[in-house]
This record gives structure tokens, sequence and C-alpha cells, in this order.
């Protein structure tokens, strides 16, 4: 394909770069030549006649109105193999593990979801070994859900472990603006599970260009994608969700746009779902499944208020725990009714004993809980949180459901618990003791 070379840039940025040419397309990619020959890569993001607009994957630091610009006729693209698993790689594709480029299969990032007709219904669990994601909450292969937290929550710890203890063919981590530190954590504990042979990160760092940690999501997708049309099921884990939206508006007011809610551009909605949009159950093939941070002060913010419309549900982090009122998987009935047959049951009783529990906790401070059952109530909250609540318990599906079982029949006589004969006869334990 014939490349165009361009010279006379009009104007640079922190990471923006405008300059006169024609015959070029949106998210084409360029070369940015300096004087001295070195190279640096952009794209471009905005047409306008013969304005064009380009983000500059390097930042503008050393960019000068004497480079050249050659334009690739092509998007941007990233190498791709099964090599890559057990592999580490930048926000702009390349390893950063000291293992060698990947370049026997270019495959193109940011392009189209999967076709509708191609999507199947969701019907798998994923397991996560997270009681309050797999009992009361559980995950559906090809799920998009985010993780809804404030920001010094431990969230990026609990993406670590289910990174290590899900079911999932591959995993691919998307690490945007994260700190070295919660970096080192991820590749230390990937590699202390045993799970490195099937995880690939892509990893964008505070200190990288911004340009780079907006290309993280759409990479990990691309890669995810390719990965589920072979016929794997993946998981892709995106921290943070808010700060890829930061940047977007960054980009947005370096261009001039006029900035819709708290500065976010106007298609803030539009560009959070083209990468949550990508979770797919394949006809024929894998599934993408994507559970992504979203750091907030409040659910009105415009990124979780925008990630609630696109996603399935969400988990609720708050002071370090999964909070089982705060957190929906909207699909979770699709599944729960295939993995014991007391799981659904079981999943109502408990939560609804301890909505009531919350209800005594409120009556409490009015001093007006004093029956023996409203006492237990209280007593079984306490051991639901201290049991079942921490996200950094492992346990698997079955080990955590006896659980819950052995919880209520520490607190609760049979007929209080509102389960069924059939139910009580089959899984009622004969020990209440928590040894798990």
């Amino acid at each position: 394909m014939l490349q165009k070379t361009f010279e006379n840039i009009d104007s640079i940025g922190r990471a923006i770069m405008r300059i006169k040419a024609r015959g070029v397309h949106n998210k084409e990619l360029a070369e940015v030549i300096y004087p001295n020959g070195d190279k640096a890569f952009a794209q471009v993001i905005a047409l306008e006649d013969d304005q064009v607009t380009m983000q500059l994957f390097s930042g503008g630091f050393g960019v000068a109105t004497n480079c050249k610009v050659r334009f690739l006729g092509k998007p941007i693209q990233v190498g791709f193999s099964e090599d890559m698993l057990g592999r580490v790689y930048s926000g702009n594709g390349r390893p950063i593990d000291n293992g060698p480029d990947l370049t026997a299969d270019m495959i193109r990032i940011a392009g189209p979801s999967i076709n509708p007709v191609k999507r199947l219904i969701p019907k798998d669990m994923i397991r996560t070994g997270v009681p309050m994601i797999d009992v009361f909450n559980t995950l559906v292969r090809s799920q998009k859900i985010p993780i809804f937290a404030k920001a010094g929550e431990p969230y990026n710890r609990l993406l670590a472990n289910i990174a290590t203890q899900t079911d999932a063919d591959v995993i691919i981590i998307g690490g945007v603006g994260l700190k070295y530190d919660e970096f080192h954590y991820f590749r230390e504990r990937i590699e202390e599970a045993g799970s490195k042979h099937k995880t690939i990160m892509f990893i964008h760092t505070h200190r990288d260009p911004i340009v780079e940690g907006l290309m993280v999501p759409d990479l990990a997708l691309a890669v995810g994608e390719k990965f589920a049309l072979q016929g794997k099921n993946v998981f892709v884990l995106l921290s943070d969700m808010t700060q890829w939206s930061d940047y977007l508006r960054q980009v947005a007011n370096a261009q001039d746009q006029i900035p819709a809610n708290q500065g976010y551009p106007g298609d803030l909605y539009s560009q959070l779902a083209a990468r949550y949009e990508k979770a797919a159950d394949i006809d024929g093939a894998g599934s993408l499944t994507i559970l992504g941070v979203t750091t907030m002060d409040d659910v009105t913010h415009p990124v979780p208020d925008n990630t609630g419309y696109i996603t399935e549900g969400q988990f609720f982090m708050k002071d370090g725990f999964l909070e089982l009122f705060g957190s929906l998987s909207r699909l979770k009935q699709q599944v729960n009714n295939r993995t014991r047959a007391d799981h659904r049951s079981i999943m109502n009783a408990m939560a609804r004993l301890l909505s009531e529990a919350e209800e005594r906790v409120k009556a409490q401070k009015f001093g007006s809980v004093k029956d023996d059952y409203s006492l237990r109530l209280l007593e079984y909250r306490n051991t639901f949180q201290y049991e079942l609540m921490d996200p950094f318990r492992y346990l698997e599906l079955e080990d955590a459901l006896d659980l819950c079982w052995v919880i209520m029949a520490k607190h609760f006589k049979k007929e209080e618990v509102g389960l069924s004969s059939a139910l009580l006869d089959e899984y009622w334990p004969t020990t209440t003791n928590l040894t798990y």
C-alpha cells in the first residue's frame, strides 16, 4: 500500500498533533520521523477537511514542526500468537518482560464487536473462588460487569486473586495508570499461583504516556477476542476504567471538544460501550467475559453512571468487603439453578435473613432489640460477614454452599429458615462447627 509522507506540522500539544494532509483515514497509524531519523508512532483520531488530528503514543515531548509524518495506510495492530501466554506487554503492545516481539500474526485492535447473529445466550458459570460472587452473585461466561469501589479499596488485589482462581482458559489483565507496586503485585501473585502459563498482561503505569493507557483495553480485548474465536473461554480483567475515562477526557479537552458532564466528552457512553460490548459467547467458538474496575465517589459520577447502563449488574466493594445488597449480577438466574440443587434456595434464604438482621441493626440504635430471635439474627450477621464477605477467602462453590448451611444451622432452627423439607432433609448439617 502506498505510504504518504507529509511535512509542516501545524501544532503540537502534550499528546495531540495536527497536520494538513489528504487521503488519510480515521484510526490510521502513522510514523513521526524526527530529523535525526528516530521514529515514533501516532494515530489519526479526527479529520476535518485537510486538518488531521493525531494522538502521539509517546507524547509531544521532542516532536518539532520540522518532523515528517508518514501515514502507513493501516490501523493499529498487535502481534498475536499462542506464545503470548505468560508474557507482559506495555500499553503500546511491546514486550516489557525482556522477551521477543511477536509479529507472526498481526491483528487489528478496536475493531467491530462480534456479529449479534453469532452470539449465544449466556448459560455457563465462571468460577472465581470468591463466595460472595460464586454463591450470591454468580458470574456468567460472556458477562460484562464492573466492580464499583472508592479509590484505595483493594480491588486490584481482588482482581489478582480472581485471575489465579478462575476456571477460564485464558486470563488477560489490562492495567491503566497502575502504580508500580500494583503492577508488581499482579505479576508476583500470578507467578506464585502458577497461573502464568495462561495469563497475558498489558500494563500501563501512571508514568507512561496517556495515549498508551487509552490503548490498553483495546489491546486486551482484541487479543482476547482472537483467543475466543479459537475456542477458548477468555476472562479480561481491566483496572481501572475511570482512569481510562479521565485520559479520554484529557485528549478530548486537548482537541477543544465541547465538554459534557464534568468535562468528559459527549461520547463517553459510546466509548465505554464499544469496549464492554466485546463480551460475547460465540456460536461455534469460545467466550469473552469482562470484569472492569470503576473507581468512584458516588454512583452519579459520569463514569459509573454510564457504565451501569451498559453492563449487566455490578459488584460493590466497600471497606474491603464485597457487599451483598450493593452488588447484583443480572445474569445469575441463568446459571445458579444448574450448579447444585440447593444453590438458588440457600442464596435467597441467606439474603432474606441478612436483610432481617440489617433491620435489627437499625432498631438496636433505639434499644428495642431484646428478643431471642433478633439477637440470633445479629449474631448471624456477624458470622455471615466474617465467614463469607471476605473477598480474599478462597472456597470452591460446593464448599461455600456447605458453609452457608452450617452458618444457618448455627443460628436458626429448621423451621425458621424458610426452606423446603426436601432440601432440609438432604443438606441440614449434623454439626455446626465452623471448620472451613
